[in-house]
């Protein structure tokens, strides 16, 4: 599954109130695929959320360190392909971050999302928290 800003907030967030399912989702999973804009997106998340930053911080650290999950980290290429994706969808509001993620479900052939992103619906994609 793709672990997408908001899935990965509701794993982290004990407070949140999807923060059990995210983490059987989460530990469940064979597959486990992010990329750098996902993180980059979490750390502004969590510092908006006014979360306790050291945690934060180290939760990233703890998914870069973490060898089940695959993270692809963002060139000009994957970056003029998302963009070009969102000007073929000037009708819906996705993010940059959201096209990303998108191209690198069609690419691996992931169906299912770690995420509460609408988005990823509209998109043909699996949402698994609501």
């Amino acid at each position: 599954m793709l672990l997408d800003t908001s899935g990965l907030l509701c794993y982290f967030d004990k407070g949140d109130a999807r923060h059990s399912d995210a983490v059987t989702l989460f530990d469940a999973a064979t597959t486990k695929l992010t990329h750098s804009y996902v993180l980059a997106e979490l750390v502004a998340l969590t510092h908006a959320r006014r979360l306790p930053r050291q945690a934060s911080l180290d939760f990233v650290v703890g998914i870069l360190d973490n060898a089940e999950i695959e993270i692809v980290w963002v060139d000009e290429l994957l970056y003029r392909a998302a963009l070009s994706f969102l000007q073929a969808r000037l009708d819906k509001t996705y993010s940059l971050c959201d096209a990303i993620s998108f191209l690198l479900m069609q690419e691996r052939g992931i169906a299912k999302a770690l995420t509460t992103d609408h988005h990823f619906e509209q998109a043909g994609f699996r949402r698994l928290l609501k």
